[in-house]
């Protein structure tokens, strides 16, 4: 796999976070991260944190699925190995505290972290200590009786119509009733992409996941000012101890 990394100043060792793109990959058509991705990097890396962004597309010759109908090789299950791998990765370097490390990712991203999380699954030791995942796609997981094995937190926009909010309501209404650790925020009239810095909303259209082949996405200033302040917190709870 390929990896970037950001590192703060000083010897360590630090907690980290790794950073799992959505459908649309890590870059921007210019070839650069993408402002999301800049984004939550610099906000962790300032915050004390070793930052480890993985790009599950270039070393498999893809550059975006979104529009894309055969994922073979590609599925949130498939990338679950990717987040293990990273998890490894950091916790072989001096300089990152393995026992403190966070997971985070994006739609196809965020349901990878629904997968890499789930109790029975690829469980290393020590395990990721906390993950969030941003609009995952919940129905799979849900109709499969997914629970996950750690402090899991999952931000869906209420409006979202790519990959919607109830399916996730209901895994973690399920979840927790089976006595997993996880909890969910729903952002009224936000849509997908909610979190990324000054992105107007637009309709998109060819997506493959979608009944219509179209969804909706763009930043939502509230739910964006929420998710600044609610995902440093959660990770600091269980990263920072």
């Amino acid at each position: 796999m390929t990896g970037f990394l950001h590192r703060p100043q000083g010897a360590g060792p630090f907690p980290a976070v790794v950073l799992l793109h959505g459908c649309g990959g890590l870059f921007d058509r210019s070839g650069r991260l993408t402002s999301r991705h800049q984004d939550w990097t610099s906000r962790f890396h300032d915050s004390g944190y070793v930052v480890l962004l993985v790009d599950s597309f270039t070393p498999r010759g893809v550059a975006d699925i979104c529009t894309r109908r055969d994922r073979s090789g590609l599925t949130t299950d498939v990338r679950a190995y990717d987040a293990a791998g990273a998890l490894a990765y950091l916790q072989s370097r001096p300089d990152v505290r393995g026992d403190r490390v966070g997971l985070m990712g994006w739609s196809h991203g965020g349901g990878t972290v629904l997968y890499a999380t789930a109790a029975g699954a690829m469980a290393p030791t020590p395990d990721f200590r906390a993950a969030v995942a941003f609009y995952p796609g919940c129905r799979l997981p849900n109709d499969r009786g997914f629970v996950p094995r750690l402090p899991l937190a999952i931000l869906n926009g209420e409006a979202d119509d790519w990959t919607p909010a109830p399916p996730c309501i209901a895994f973690v209404e399920q979840a927790k009733a089976k006595g997993s650790p996880l909890d969910i925020t729903v952002y009224p009239r936000a849509y997908h992409d909610f979190d990324a810095p000054n992105q107007p909303l637009r309709a998109r259209s060819g997506l493959a996941t979608v009944a219509s082949g179209t969804a909706h996405a763009g930043t939502d200033p509230a739910a964006r000012a929420d998710a600044i302040i609610r995902v440093p917190a959660f990770f600091a709870r269980y990263l920072k101890d």
